[in-house]
């Protein structure tokens, strides 16, 4: 459907949360996007069923569909594949979000008002600005996290306070714009690229205060190689912006 909002959801290994975050989200964006929206879950061929219990869905629900996936390359890739599909369809937003919770659904109306009404051509739910937080966290958990943010933001020179947020929503002339076929990271390191390449090339981004939870069902997906990517691939994408 052309000019509609469109929430990809990425999973691998979530049979127990993506029922519950697919309905959650057709609560909100039902209320947020009346004129119509899509809910596009991307599943890495996920061995616990998650896949199966999307087809299920996108049966019972007009607003939803599922792309399946034979490769387990990572985020970075599932969400290029999800945008692809979106922007083929005629998005006019395009909204990424975490399939665990982590990320309140509730909240996709806050990320979508500033950009459909022009304030900014990229909302990202922001943990690191006044009023927003993190919950359940270790404190070795959030120094990582704080940290990764930090120094990203000292090395690429920018001011955006949460660079390794992965709550967001674009203007589809973003993601156009940006040369996706070129994103290299794969982990985590996916939201500073995109982040980076939309503010290089002009766009606007708000950062939206956002409180964030360590997710209740099914396992973390980070890892040290994860970490490790983002480590190096900052200085890089320093380079390759010079």
């Amino acid at each position: 459907m052309p000019g509609l909002p469109w929430l990809i959801l990425p999973t691998f290994d979530e049979a127990e949360n993506i029922e519950l975050i697919v309905a959650a989200a057709l609560d909100v964006l039902r209320v947020a996007a009346p004129e119509g929206f899509r809910i596009l879950v991307v599943d890495d061929d996920s061995p616990d069923g998650t896949g199966r219990i999307a087809d299920r869905l996108a049966s019972d629900h007009d607003e939803v569909e599922v792309l399946h996936r034979t490769a387990r390359e990572g985020l970075g890739p599932a969400y290029l594949a999800g945008f692809r599909h979106a922007l083929s369809q005629d998005a006019a937003f395009v909204f990424e979000m975490d399939s665990d919770f982590s990320h309140d659904p509730n909240d996709l109306a806050r990320l979508l008002e500033p950009v459909r009404d022009g304030r900014a051509d990229v909302a990202l739910g922001s943990r690191y600005v006044a009023g927003g937080a993190v919950l359940d966290w270790g404190l070795v958990r959030r120094i990582i996290s704080r940290g990764g943010s930090l120094y990203a933001a000292v090395i690429l020179g920018l001011t955006v306070r949460d660079l390794t947020g992965g709550f967001k929503c674009f203007r589809a002339e973003v993601l156009e714009s940006i040369d996706l076929p070129s994103v290299q990271a794969h982990g985590y390191a996916f939201q500073v690229e995109l982040t980076n390449r939309a503010i290089r090339r002009g766009f606007r981004v708000v950062e939206v205060p956002i409180t964030f939870r360590d997710r209740l069902r099914g396992k973390s997906k980070m890892s040290a190689r994860i970490a490790i990517e983002a480590m190096f691939l900052v200085p890089r994408l320093r380079r390759s912006g010079r």
